[in-house]
């Protein structure tokens, strides 16, 4: 990732976003957590991110944009809108609504359950890490610490609101095509594969 993002900065890639899954791990952003996090049993990971502790894992996409914010007019917070539209977007073709909620960054399902979580860092106005979208986690990890400073039963995903098993691989080609939409003149996504061999040390 960081790679990534000092190659946005020299011009020598476009826009670019990242799609992985991460092996189980809490990360903890700049906010810090209560405590809950290094009790939880998990590999616990500081990190430059916005935001307090979250879980990283199987059956949910994660996703980095590494974005020149210069050209975007220096606007962290449309960014994150930016963001948020691209996660309402991608859970559109499936049938299921999602949207903000004032003061609570990521994304929910009827104002109550917290489906996609979003914590970004900037380092010379080139963005990095960024989303983490539950499509079919284990939820029961959330359970062990306090996601987000929140009540972990906030907490739901993709296969839990539809009522079924969901694989990441649905998820990935309606995000890469909100992305499209939202991010202009962008390059397509890094390959998964490639990607999750680049971030394996940075989980977001």
């Amino acid at each position: 990732m960081r790679e990534l993002v000092a190659e946005r900065r020299r011009g020598a890639v476009d826009d670019t976003l990242v799609l992985v899954e991460h092996p189980p791990v809490v990360t903890v952003g700049v906010q810090g957590d209560d405590g809950s996090a290094g009790r939880s049993g998990l590999p616990v990971v500081e990190v430059e991110r916005g935001g307090h502790a979250t879980y990283h894992g199987p059956g949910q996409l994660v996703g980095y944009p590494i974005v020149d914010l210069a050209a975007r007019g220096h606007d962290v917070r449309r960014f994150v809108h930016d963001l948020q539209s691209l996660l309402v977007r991608s859970l559109e073709p499936l049938g299921l609504a999602a949207a903000p909620v004032p003061g609570q960054p990521g994304v929910w399902v009827d104002g109550r359950r917290k489906i996609a979580s979003i914590g970004i860092a900037v380092d010379h106005w080139i963005s990095f890490h960024g989303f983490a979208l539950n499509v079919d986690p284990d939820l029961a990890a959330f359970s062990r610490f306090r996601p987000c400073g929140l009540d972990p039963a906030v907490m739901t995903s993709v296969a839990r609101e539809l009522g079924r098993p969901v694989p990441v691989s649905e998820l990935r080609g309606p995000v890469v095509d909100a992305w499209r939409e939202l991010f202009e003149g962008t390059r397509a996504p890094v390959d998964p594969a490639s990607a999750a061999a680049r971030s394996r040390t940075a989980p977001a």
